[in-house]
Parts: C-alpha cells; structure tokens; sequence
C-alpha cells in the first residue's frame, strides 16, 4: 500500500509511530490542511528500509523521491512546517501559485523564461534552478522554493517593473521584496552564491509593502488596465472613457457659459440704471449753479408798500 500511495501521489506526510502528544497534533494539522495534501499513519515496518529515524515517533514527508524528517527544535510548530513542504521543491510557477506559496514563509527563486524559445540563454538558466534544487536541497528546502515561469508578464505586474528574459529573481512573496541580479548567472556555483549573499543579508531587497509602494502599485495597476483596455479594443476604450469625458466637458462648459452669460445681462441692466439715476441729481443741480452777475446775487432793493398792500400782506 505505501509503493501505491507513493505512485500515486507527488507529496505525502506520514505520521510512523504508536499513540503521542506529537499524533494529536499531527491530526490536528491533517485536520486542518486535507484540502492542501495527503496525510497517512503507519507503523515502523511499513516504512522503506532506505528511510532512517533517529526517534519514534515522527512525521516525515515523501517529495522528490526523497523524504524529510519533522524536527520540532528546527522546525517549530507542525501545522506551519507542513504548511512550507507541502510542494515539491521544484515547480512551474503561475500567479496562483505565487499566491499559494505566500503561505509557506519560503522565498521564491524563479527563472523567467520564454518556454518556446529553444536558445541555449533560456535552456541553460533553467538548468541551473532545477540543478540548484536538486543538488543542494539539504541546504536550501527550509527557505527556499524553486521553479520556472513562462513568460514575463505577470512578472511585470508584480514587480512594477520591465524585466528582461530570461533573468532570475527572487521574490519574498510576504513582504512582496524581491531579488535581482546585476549580471547573468552562468553556473549553478553563481546562483548558490547569490542565495548565499541574499540570506546574510549582502543583497539589498527591493519593493515592498510600504505606503509609498503601495500608492506606487495603484497608480501601476490603473495605468496597466488603461493600456490592457486600449491594446485589446481601441474602439471600446475610446467609448469607455471618451464618452465620460465628453459629458463631463459639455458640463463644465455649460456651466462656464452660464456664469458668463449672467454676468454680462446684470452687467448690461445695471449700468444704464445707474446712468439714470445718476443723471437725475445732476439736472437739478444745473440750475443753483448756473453763472450769475452780481446784480443778481445782490439782494433787490424794496420800495416802502403802501397802506394796502400792507394789508393784503
């Protein structure tokens, strides 16, 4: 039954021991994660003879026609160690899996290549990941995860950037920091080298999850679906976003017209009113103020009235 299962599935856990604080725990995990990978429990004489356990119980997992052995001084808590070697240490990567790989804590080395070019560039770069993964997976499983990916675009999309394939990059898919090279790796010694420089710490991390590459990431994502809408279908994205912008510059022009408009009516009703009445205060002020001789202004001499007009006064 172990052969069959172990044709069957790619990676398993297999719990090898009697009843312990350690099974609770691994049912537990299976519990937890069934919909992610297999779980199975068997007694020591089940086991491979080319499998060698230093104690019973234990948790192993069976990947890469090879297996690894849970150590819970190294390793720490279960759940999250099956949670990182629940994938084969080798994979071709897509965006879901990116995002499935955010779960296990591991980096991701990735060589970008374009599968259907056949050129000694692309071919020899995925050599070199899939050797890396193989020859020194007892040095780089707990932090690493290997693998290819066709194409750059979705790349592109993650990075906010324009890479050039076939290229490697790095990428800590929980903080979304990545890790370029400067120059070509031409051997497997110069990508263990730069997985060395990257985990002490020699290799600057670039992007990240700050606020300024976050706003950085919408204005990305908004210019990338305005080009996407433009390249698919020019006439549509004409539509999409002529149409608002037609409204909105009929709008705003009406509205500059109407405030125009107004302001000339008032201007052109109130200006003769103002005339008028101005014109009013200055006709009847042109008689007090017509020249005059000096007879005139001099008082008029009165004669004495007589004894009737006295009265009638």
């Amino acid at each position: 039954m172990f052969e069959h299962v172990q044709k069957r599935h790619r990676v398993f856990f297999v719990y090898v021991g009697g009843e312990s604080p350690l099974k609770e725990k691994y049912i537990d995990a299976a519990s937890e994660l069934i919909v992610y990978t297999y779980f199975f429990s068997a007694s020591e004489e089940v086991v491979p003879e080319y499998v060698t356990l230093k104690e019973m119980p234990a948790v192993l997992v069976f990947k890469d026609e090879t297996y690894f052995v849970y150590d819970e001084y190294e390793d720490g808590d279960l759940s999250s160690w099956i949670s990182r070697e629940r994938f084969q240490n080798y994979l071709t990567v897509d965006g879901f899996l990116l995002y499935e790989l955010g779960d296990t804590g591991k980096l991701v080395a990735i060589a970008v290549i374009d599968e259907k070019n056949t050129s000694v560039e692309h071919t020899r770069l995925k050599s070199i990941i899939k050797e890396v993964a193989r020859d020194y997976r007892d040095q780089f499983h707990r932090d690493l995860q290997f693998g290819h990916m066709d194409g750059n675009d979705y790349i592109n999309t993650l990075l906010m950037d324009e890479l050039n394939i076939p290229t490697v990059v790095v990428l800590n898919t929980s903080n979304q920091q990545y890790f370029l090279l400067d120059r070509q790796i031409q051997s497997a010694e110069d990508m263990v080298q730069f997985i060395h420089s990257i985990l002490d710490g020699t290799v600057q991390a670039q992007g990240g999850d700050s606020i300024w590459q976050r706003l950085k990431r919408i204005v990305f994502d908004a210019k990338s679906t305005i080009v996407s809408i433009f390249k698919s279908s020019p006439l549509m994205g004409c539509f999409l976003f002529g149409l608002p912008l037609g409204v909105i510059s009929i709008m705003c022009y009406g509205i500059y017209t109407a405030d125009t408009d107004g302001g000339y009516i008032e201007e052109r009703y109130e200006v003769p009113r103002s005339e008028v009445e101005g014109q009013d205060p200055k006709e009847e002020s042109k008689e007090p103020l017509e020249p005059r001789s000096q007879d005139a202004l001099a008082p008029p001499h009165q004669e004495p009235k007589d004894v009737l007009e006295k009265k009638t006064d």
